[in-house]
């Protein structure tokens, strides 16, 4: 007997990421020594760093100047907004999460981390059918932002706790290691390609095997207006930047989303600096909430957009 269980998580919004991280988080719940006690790949940063070097492998260096600039332009908004509310969010909270009220477990490494990081899929499948074909392949400029490196950077110019400059190198070092042995060797870049599917649900679970679901529910309501935010506010100033460079807002629009390797990120930057450590736990669940609402939203908007400008365009 077969059982569809690839094709029901690929139906699910970032299913990929969020079924089984949200398995090892519901088996630490119910039995808080398992990782510890198992090991094996529910420990996330070894399988984390083998994930962004092959994710670093499809990343081609060989782009026309349409895709350097619009990819450009996209990836420039999206690290000046995560730097924006950075700095915001960095003097009013610091480094720790929020501790009582509605907001609590809100931090600034959270809302950085949703922000700093566009669901390439996501954004190239809309593309493909609401933009132009060239647009998809501006992802190639974008997909720098994969990764833990983009957020400590920008906690850092924030003015939070700044990163030694080897653990900024650590960072980037696996996205780098795959990009070169990608454009080195094209059979090795389509090789390690095929992983990146592979691999996500394993780096997923090992980060669910840390989350206590106790404090899940509580992040309900405020992960979901997480991802509200990231949609408005990243939205709004990736259309205008997609306007600003020949567009008509649809890619601007397609790229206001978390991606699902988001919510790796706060582990890893808690790893790097105990300062966030606090705020890693329940960053991880506002991510991950935002990767779903993000999804979601995205797509409507995108289309709604689409179609609103293709009438416009035949009624002229």
């Amino acid at each position: 007997m077969q059982l569809p269980i690839k094709r029901t998580l690929e139906r699910l919004p970032g299913g990929m990421m969020i079924v089984p991280l949200a398995l090892g988080c519901l088996i630490t719940t119910l039995a808080p020594g398992a990782p510890k006690f198992f090991g094996s790949f529910t420990g996330a940063l070894p399988i984390i760093a083998v994930g962004f070097v092959c994710m670093g492998a499809g990343i081609s260096i060989e782009t026309t100047p349409h895709l350097l600039k619009k990819g450009g332009a996209l990836l420039a908004t999206k690290i000046l907004c995560g730097l924006l509310v950075g700095v915001v969010l960095g003097r009013l909270l610091g480094e720790q999460p929020v501790t009582s009220g509605f907001f609590a477990g809100l931090s600034t490494l959270a809302v950085v981390a949703a922000i700093n990081d566009t669901n390439g899929g996501l954004y190239m499948t809309l593309m493909a059918q609401f933009g132009k074909p060239r647009d998809v392949g501006a992802y190639s400029i974008m997909s720098v932002e994969s990764g833990p490196f983009l957020t400590m950077l920008t906690l850092g110019v924030a003015g939070l706790s700044a990163f030694p400059w080897p653990t900024l190198v650590g960072a980037i070092l696996p996205l780098a290691v795959g990009m070169l042995l990608g454009n080195l060797d094209r059979e090795l870049r389509e090789f390690l390609g095929r992983a990146v599917p592979v691999v996500i649900p394993f780096f997923a679970f090992a980060l669910g095997a840390s989350i206590d679901a106790t404090s899940v529910w509580r992040s309900g309501l405020l992960g979901l207006g997480l991802g509200l935010v990231v949609v408005a506010v990243s939205g709004a100033l990736l259309f205008v930047a997609d306007r600003l460079t020949g567009g008509n807002g649809t890619a601007g629009l397609a790229a206001a989303s978390t991606a699902g390797n988001a919510a790796a990120v706060p582990a890893l930057v808690a790893a790097a600096n105990p300062a966030y450590t606090a705020a890693a736990q329940h960053a991880t669940v506002l991510v991950s909430a935002s990767v779903v609402v993000s999804a979601v939203l995205v797509p409507f908007i995108t289309a709604f957009w689409a179609r609103r400008v293709t009438r416009k365009a035949v009624e002229t």
